[in-house]
């Protein structure tokens, strides 16, 4: 039987995992979860041996159920090849204190190409299992990586195309020239003078414009997402949760069927949710540790159980985490209350007060946040003692995890989760790891890290500063819905 999926708002509507993968977003504006969370029907046992690829299936197959044995595995086998540096997919480095998850050896060197590589795969398939023959736009804000990510995996994707939304001063150098030098025929980049909630914002209420829905169905379009309030990039995510405690066990860092400990830089929520369902699934999780650097609007939700975005926005070395409206948290919300009227009158409080609260009650999440002095002081730190680069974003999360088992004395073996290479941030890591790099233009920054850390500039970025710009739109953050009209109708 096909696990059905719901909006945490109230639709009463169920549908099936490929139709919510192919809407994006429920009509009412909540966020599709499925009706139960499915448990393994695999042993960790056999999962220490199997490759990424296998166990992709393994999961999605509980998640993703209405697809068949061969759609899934043609997607996954489209998804998960040489367009990573390594066999493994996400390797775990181990240092002194921890593991470390590195979800950056895709094309975009970021952990959001471990969801969008295959999700136009998941699209397609979608498209076809539901009679779908319509123009899919995908409609997308970014806070610096999603957005090059689903550029990169859609481009030239026939039937699809992409317009992709970016706080114009709120990316690194580098994020904004992968983004603004992307090919593809069916590409669009648009910078906006706002921040990232400003995008995210202005696209869901284009998802939820009947009017402009009704335009588009006209003309044969039809909207989709690449951002994790969709679906089919969430549930990639839980995937490499399982793979790093597979490594962790295979390392002898941990007995199986002992817990582990995640420690998640965390900006929209998508991906330390996906951990979550992991948990749920039955992977032995103990404590989700949510990282923020100083917009930490998580942090404090986790403390005092008032989620407050009504706050100063705080431009940061690790822009990716620079949101204040984390839209996957309604997802949260409805799992531990089962009250879809409950997180409806909470998304309304956030949108006409910015502000909530919400009974947390023990749900295995526990907040920890790091400063730009933390961050800069654990990256140099990390360097000088283990040899090893943190990015900014993981940074956050490593400084975090150190000041949480300070606090706690929970010895629990853990990983962090490292959702960038430090590469997209040269200036800022060189920066910490010796003041004298100070003003280093950004790109020249990524070649001095290379000198610096032993390790080759990433071929992605490779002479990205002599790419030639190819989109150069900006606009103001008022006028995102009727540009996406002037485009498409």
């Amino acid at each position: 039987m096909a696990l059905l999926y719901k909006s945490t708002r109230g639709d009463k509507n169920l549908i099936t995992a490929s139709n919510a993968i192919l809407k994006g977003i429920a009509d009412d504006g909540g966020l599709y979860v499925p009706t139960e969370i499915p448990k393994i029907d695999f042993k960790l046992e056999d999962a220490l041996n199997m490759s990424y690829k296998e166990l992709a299936y393994e999961v999605l197959k509980l998640v993703l159920n209405d697809f068949t044995k061969d759609e899934l595995m043609a997607c996954i086998n489209g998804a998960y090849d040489e367009k990573f540096d390594t066999e493994l997919i996400a390797p775990l480095k181990e240092t002194s204190d921890c593991g470390v998850l590195e979800l950056f050896h895709g094309k975009t060197i970021a952990f959001k190409d471990m969801a969008l590589s295959i999700l136009p795969y998941l699209l397609k398939t979608a498209a076809k299992k539901n009679g779908e023959d319509r123009h899919i736009v995908i409609l997308t804000a970014t806070s610096g990586d999603t957005g090059k990510a689903a550029l990169e995996g859609f481009a030239d994707v026939e039937g699809t195309g992409i317009i992709v939304f970016f706080p114009q001063d709120g990316v690194s150098d580098v994020q904004r020239k992968q983004m603004v030098t992307q090919e593809g025929k069916n590409t669009c980049v648009v910078g906006i003078k706002g921040n990232f909630d400003d995008c995210q914002t202005a696209v869901k209420k284009a998802f939820t414009d009947k009017e402009l829905k009704a335009e588009l169905a006209e003309k044969g379009y039809v909207f989709s997402s690449a951002n994790s309030i969709n679906i089919g990039r969430l549930a990639p995510q839980i995937v490499y949760y399982f793979y790093a405690y597979c490594q962790m066990v295979k390392a002898g860092r941990l007995k199986l069927g002992e817990k582990l400990n995640f420690v998640v830089p965390t900006g929209n929520f998508g991906n330390i949710l996906a951990g979550c369902y992991a948990r749920e699934m039955g992977l032995p999780v103990n404590k989700l540790v949510c990282a923020s650097n100083e917009n930490k609007v998580l942090f404090d939700f986790f403390t005092t159980g008032e989620y407050d975005a009504k706050r100063e926005f705080i431009l940061t070395s690790s822009p990716s985490m620079d949101i204040l409206i984390s839209s996957n948290l309604e997802r949260l919300l409805y799992h531990i209350c089962g009250d879809t009227d409950l997180v409806r009158e909470k998304m309304n409080a956030l949108s006409s007060e910015g502000k909530y609260d919400f009974d947390l009650g023990s749900c295995g999440f526990v907040g920890e946040y790091s400063s730009e002095a933390e961050v800069f002081e654990t990256i140099k730190s990390v360097f000088e003692k283990e040899n090893y680069v943190l990015d900014t974003h993981t940074a956050v999360a490593y400084s975090a995890f150190k000041k949480y088992t300070a606090k706690t004395g929970d010895n629990t073996p853990a990983v962090v989760v490292s959702t960038a290479s430090p590469f997209k941030f040269a200036k800022d890591v060189l920066s910490a790891i010796d003041k004298k790099y100070e003003g280093l233009d950004p790109f020249k920054a990524v070649e001095v890290l290379s000198e610096v850390s032993g390790t080759e500039v990433p071929k992605p970025i490779k002479g990205i500063d002599k790419r030639p710009v190819l989109h150069d739109i900006c606009i103001d953050r008022q006028d995102i819905q009727s540009f996406v009209r002037n485009k498409l109708v």
